[in-house]
């Protein structure tokens, strides 16, 4: 197997590998997979040479770049970075190139790391497949007839298919943790306010987080620890002290209570997932955690609570794409109506305007009380309910989706059937929890399966802690895909 994202940091600070030569690496592995994947939109090779030789430089004349020098990095394309293009997979700002970066990412480069590639979506984040890009669908590096899940489908892909880098995803209502689930690697939404949100392109604003997809716990955690805390640009981001999140997940587990919701085991889990993900629990078990069941009962809400809860902030933040001010304007319009029309018409997909349409259904006179209030009243129930369970165990353990990645094409004609594989993610957003996905094995047809652990706010580190610890007992994490960049033995 190629290096960790450990070994890479640590051979560069060694003086065993300069960071132009981690940056070349790095642009290999995606050059080789991204053809069969179509996972990267850009892959920024001459910015991420030229920032690798800086880094040389300084390293070369005594200077400490930062904990992560060299480090390549890749960002899901509906965050904001200085190279590159900033789209969110929509062709109302195909072509956008932010004059600023996002927060996250500017922190990420201050401790050295290196950017080489951004990587798809669906359009401003609303699939879980990853189909509803504009640009290109992409594929699952275990069988590439499948879905890599959404929206962060890309940085799953590539994750997957390669090593020694960091991926920068987003999570509206599991889009880090449902593709992490379908391509066999570990992803973390973290606490909502522990991560700036300060350039990421808005769906739903009081849902959305930004967040790692990585091979290991200890890589989410590197990741995290590097770009948590409070920041001036985002008044939603919590001044509450950034951990040693390295160290702390590295502790054992043992003594710690974990709990069981039947809620969170609903009939819709398929047999295979909820067998590997019992016999995860097991292996938790053995490690020294206590398990008992506890209950969520509003949890069976969460999906159409979530729903209208994000279409009515998705409606509000993209009315902002207009064609007037910047992004695509239509070339016939004779006047402003017909320009503000058409240009969005034009510029939205499908299921980006389904959810305009029924945001601006639920805020308007005579059904805001009827859909949204109520749905933000679900909303303050389920966090209430996680407030109480939270309160007798550490961490709460469930599937992450209910099946395996499904074939490309087999649920694009019905929204409801697509929404559905996230209806064990989204009450982490809801609630405003972290929540994390690793993968506890594989289908019968070899296809990755991901079970997800629930904590309380701002104790990141707990579900990171125990995500560790089980993958220092197990090896479901260090599985190749078919599609891969090392030559490791592909599943499928």
């Amino acid at each position: 197997m190629t290096k960790s994202v450990f070994d890479t940091r640590d051979s560069i600070r060694a003086g065993e590998l300069t960071a132009t030569a981690a940056a070349e690496d790095a642009l290999r592995q995606v050059e080789q997979v991204n053809p069969q994947l179509d996972a990267a939109t850009e892959i920024l090779r001459e910015e991420a040479l030229a920032q690798a030789a800086e880094l040389d430089r300084r390293l070369e004349s005594g200077e400490d770049p930062g904990p992560l020098a060299g480090v390549p990095f890749t960002v899901k394309s509906n965050i904001c970075t200085l190279y590159g293009r900033t789209s969110a997979a929509s062709r109302i700002i195909e072509n956008h190139v932010s004059p600023y970066e996002a927060t996250a990412v500017r922190r990420l480069r201050e401790a050295g790391a290196v950017c080489v590639a951004k990587t798809n979506l669906d359009e401003f984040g609303m699939g879980s497949s990853t189909e509803n890009s504009s640009i290109k669908i992409t594929k699952n590096p275990w069988k590439t007839t499948h879905v890599p899940g959404g929206s962060s489908g890309g940085a799953a892909a590539l994750c997957s298919a390669t090593r020694g880098m960091l991926h920068l995803g987003s999570d509206t209502g599991g889009s880090i943790r449902q593709p992490a689930a379908y391509c066999g690697v570990t992803g973390l939404k973290p606490t909502y306010g522990r991560v700036s949100r300060y350039g990421l392109l808005a769906f739903a604003s009081s849902l959305d987080q930004i967040g790692p997809l990585q091979h290991s716990a200890l890589e989410c955690a590197l990741v995290l620890e590097a770009m948590a805390g409070v920041d001036e640009m985002d008044c939603t981001s919590r001044n509450v002290e950034v951990k040693d999140y390295v160290e702390s997940a590295s502790r054992d587990i043992s003594g710690m209570r974990l709990g069981i919701a039947p809620e969170l085991f609903p009939e819709g889990v398929g047999s295979e997932v909820r067998e590997r993900v019992e016999q995860a629990i097991e292996v938790l078990r053995g490690l020294g955690a206590e398990v008992k069941e506890i209950s969520l009962p509003n949890a069976r809400y969460a999906n159409p609570a979530y729903v209208l809860v994000s279409a009515a902030e998705a409606s509000s933040n993209l009315a902002r794409y207009d064609g007037v001010h910047f992004g695509h304007r239509t070339k016939e319009a004779e006047d402003l109506t017909a320009l503000y029309k058409s240009s969005r018409a034009e510029g939205f997909g499908p299921e980006v305007k389904r959810r305009i349409m029924i945001g601006s259904f639920v805020l308007s006179s005579g059904y805001y009380d009827a859909f949204y209030l109520k749905a933000l009243k679900v909303r303050k129930l389920i966090r209430q309910d996680f407030e109480t369970a939270l309160g007798e165990v550490d961490a709460v353990v469930c599937p992450t989706s209910p099946i395996t990645a499904f074939p490309i094409g087999e649920r694009m004609d019905d929204p409801m059937k697509l929404y559905a594989v996230d209806v064990l993610t989204v009450p982490a957003n809801l609630a405003s929890l972290p929540a994390l996905s690793l993968p506890c094995g594989l289908s019968g047809d070899g296809l990755p399966i991901g079970m997800q652990l629930y904590g309380r706010a701002m104790e990141d580190d707990v579900v990171l802690r125990i995500a560790n610890a089980f993958q220092s007992e197990t090896e479901h994490h260090l599985q190749a895909p078919a599609v891969n960049a090392w030559g490791g033995e592909g599943e499928a």
